[in-house]
């Protein structure tokens, strides 16, 4: 609303001052050529006496500057244009948080005549007038995205949170979706693309900055949704300067998606995944493959101990929880559930499979196996995620 009423009011006044400049022209007889206007000078020396030539000098720069001599004119007619349209640019900005960039847009089009070829040209006067209060709508708009790049780096991380979109990006998308939104054409659109660059940097540090945060959930869950919704987010608007955050953002959900699957993965098998970690250790050490099953720690007997540990209905039940878990905290609107479980399935199969590896070469001949074998372990994964 504020950009049309902008835009009425600087429609009104183009006809307004270009009639009133071709007024002036006219009457004064500032269109002349020079030749006209040096023998228009020479006829008034010789009228007027030559000691009050100095007190006419300022009409003498009429005819010899005849367009510092219309501005000068409607400068003095309009004296309080520019004072009331810097007044209104204010209230402007106090209708709406983001009104600066209505008031940028609107001033733009304005001074580089994007209203159609067909309306009047603006006087210099106008023109000069709109350039300078179109800086201070440049500045306006500056001194806004400074604000809201502190406000989304300055956000805290509300005290309980369990996971779901942060406020900071939130923010970011309304600015980004209202920005677009005026930004309609490519004028001024250098200034938006550094301004949204910058803000994306704010939100990507934001983000970075849970590492720190005390959150009821997994740190590393809530940046992959945040960092997934900003990468759909982004696909959805197809923005040409931001298609390196889009990216990052991609890479960086992938990654802490990684990193949860990870710290959640040993929970089911929690025991077994630090016995073979030990076991790996002891074969970067040097230890033969052979001799490993002779280590205290690493004996068959252990082995047999901590595999009786885990059943195939326990496991089947461990994964159960896990599931109802991850469900719980995983935000539906990013609907990220099948894709974490899937990954989780494909990671769990992927450490079971290592995990026999390491029997077979270790403990060979020693008739040690796993309770559950790889068919069950599908059909466990494939019934949760059908009942659910």
């Amino acid at each position: 609303v504020s950009k049309q009423v902008l835009e009425q009011v600087l429609r009104e006044l183009q006809p307004l001052c270009t009639s009133e400049q071709q007024f002036l022209q006219e009457f004064f007889q500032l269109g002349r050529d020079s030749a006209e206007l040096q023998a228009l000078e020479v006829r008034v020396s010789n009228v007027v006496p030559s000691q009050l030539i100095p007190d006419l000098s300022h009409g003498l720069v009429w005819f010899l500057r005849p367009q510092e001599a219309t501005t000068r004119l409607l400068s003095e007619i309009f004296t309080c244009l520019e004072p009331e349209l810097r007044a209104f640019l204010d209230t402007c900005n106090k209708v709406h948080p983001w009104g600066c960039l209505q008031v940028l847009v609107a001033l733009s089009d304005s001074v580089f005549g994007t209203w159609g070829s067909s309306s009047a040209a603006p006087s210099s006067f106008l023109h000069s007038l709109l350039g300078n209060v179109l800086l201070l709508a440049k500045s306006n708009f500056n001194k806004c995205i400074g604000t809201l790049r502190k406000e989304i780096e300055e956000a805290k991380t509300p005290s309980r949170m369990r996971g779901g979109i942060l406020p900071c990006v939130s923010r970011f998308e309304e600015f980004v979706a209202f920005s677009e939104e005026v930004f309609r054409t490519p004028r001024r659109r250098g200034e938006l693309d550094k301004a949204q660059l910058r803000l994306a940097s704010s939100v990507f540090s934001s983000i970075n900055s849970l590492s720190s945060a005390n959150l009821k959930v997994n740190t590393d869950m809530v940046m992959m949704e945040n960092f997934h919704h900003i990468h759909n987010f982004l696909c959805q608007k197809n923005i040409p300067c931001l298609e390196d955050k889009k990216r990052e953002a991609k890479q960086r959900s992938r990654e802490h998606m990684e990193k949860y699957i990870t710290t959640y993965l040993g929970q089911p098998l929690e025991r077994l995944k630090h016995f073979f970690e030990g076991v790996k250790a002891r074969l970067a050490q040097g230890v033969k493959e052979e001799e490993v099953s002779f280590q205290l720690a690493y004996s068959k007997q252990e082995l047999r101990k901590v595999i009786e540990k885990y059943p195939g209905k326990e496991v089947r039940r461990a994964l159960e929880t896990l599931y109802r878990k991850i469900h719980k905290y995983l935000s539906p609107e990013e609907n990220l559930l099948p894709v974490v479980w899937q990954a989780m399935e494909q990671e769990f199969i992927r450490q079971y499979q290592e995990f026999e590896e390491l029997i077979q070469r270790c403990y060979a001949g020693a008739g040690i196996a796993l309770d559950f074998t790889m068919e069950d372990l599908l059909s466990y994964f494939n019934s949760i995620t059908v009942s659910n």
